[in-house]
């Protein structure tokens, strides 16, 4: 496995079993009904283009600092890789992949009406009144479109991220920081990648269910089947993370990708309403919608209820995290990516590139996984389809 030795916060994190390393503190998700995914392992031939070149699977595998993959087809592993030492057991941290696991929690509060996309951020929290979340909605969080004074640079020790990620290195409170930011621009009106929406949005979703973030998540594990405990950092208050400090195995990463396929479990138990599960896929925004975001995140990719869409209409969504962290699923055939890497950071031109060929290397996976079985002219013509 390659390393990096670049040298901002996030650079230096563990990405491979946090929850190992001095300095910060975690709590146990257990796995308590375990449905291992069933394998049947395939090749896979793909190629994928971009930056100027084909490369091959194994290629595209290494130059995009890969550490695990996992390809899921028809609810089999068809596609299982790890880099050197690492393994099955591995767990792999999600960084923002984790809002997309909070976009859960949040969909199964609403199902279970004990708050909606409207209501406002300070009936439910209102330690937040006279802050910038005075007059957003949660639809605003989910959309990072509260219009809050905020900088999500890592790269700035002395940035608002960076002092928010240093709560859970130590014994900070975080929520004291959230209280603290102030108001920018009106609500609605514009996107900006914002950590501190996610840290709110769990904020309001501990308050209108009653449940800390490690339970509501320890329900959904549960539910999901998930076959490994997982880890969650917490700051010194025991507050969570909810926006970047989730690690799980691969395989468990899969599992909460599948779950935006149709918002069920693999028994087929109903989690999230159907209505939700299209509006988290979806941009609520033209501003939102696949290469309207701000060039420096990725040109092949919006913004839904903290997923990521990878086309407009929503057939394929991703969770994305920082340094190479990506859980896709293709809604219409239920076929799953997972990637997670440890590319350089502190180099944004590196980072952006590692991110479109990501990108890129998982519409590959995800056409071959919908075209396995079908002749080539049928699979040409799909391909077609899906990228004219």
């Amino acid at each position: 496995m390659r390393v990096s030795t670049v040298g901002s916060a996030l650079s230096t994190l563990p990405f491979t079993d946090p929850q190992q390393e001095p300095g910060w503190s975690h709590v146990a998700v257990p796995a308590a009904a375990g449905r291992p995914l069933p394998g049947a392992p395939r090749g896979l031939a793909v190629e994928v283009s971009g930056a100027g070149r084909s490369r091959s699977l194994p290629a595209w595998v290494h130059e995009t600092w890969s550490t695990s993959l996992l390809v899921v087809e028809g609810g089999r592993v068809v596609h299982e890789w790890y880099a050197d030492g690492l393994g099955p057991d591995t767990r792999f941290l999600g960084a923002s992949m984790s809002k997309s696991v909070l976009a859960h929690l949040v969909g199964r509060a609403v199902r279970e009406g004990a708050l909606t996309p409207a209501d406002h951020v300070v009936a439910h929290v209102p330690d937040l009144s006279g802050s910038g979340y005075d007059g957003t909605t949660v639809a605003d969080l989910l959309t990072m479109t509260s219009g809050v004074d905020w900088v999500e640079d890592h790269r700035d020790p002395a940035s608002p991220a960076s002092r928010l990620l240093a709560c859970f290195a130590g014994p900070g409170d975080s929520r004291a920081l959230l209280a603290s930011v102030r108001q920018g621009e009106a609500p609605g009106t514009r996107f900006a990648y914002c950590t501190a929406d996610s840290q709110v949005l769990d904020w309001v979703r501990e308050r209108a269910t009653g449940r800390a973030y490690a339970d509501d998540l320890t329900r959904l594990w549960r539910d999901l089947g998930c076959t490994h405990d997982a880890a969650m950092a917490v700051d010194g208050a025991g507050v969570a993370l909810a926006g970047g400090g989730l690690a799980a195995t691969a395989r468990d990463w899969a599992k909460v990708a599948l779950l935006a396929v149709a918002g069920r479990s693999d028994t087929g138990e109903r989690l999230l309403d159907p209505d939700w599960v299209a509006a988290a896929a979806r941009p609520a925004y033209p501003f939102l919608g696949v290469g309207r975001l701000p060039s420096s995140i990725t040109t092949h990719a919006g913004f839904g209820y903290h997923w990521w869409p990878m086309d407009d209409e929503g057939h394929r969504v991703t969770a994305d995290g920082s340094r190479g962290q990506l859980a896709a699923v293709d809604r219409r055939t239920g076929s799953a990516v997972v990637k997670t890497s440890l590319w350089p950071y502190d180099d944004p031109w590196a980072d952006r590139q590692h991110r479109d060929l990501s990108y890129l290397g998982l519409h590959a996976l995800l056409d071959a996984a919908a075209t396995s079985g079908t002749q080539p002219e049928e699979r040409a013509d799909r391909q077609k389809e899906r990228h004219p």
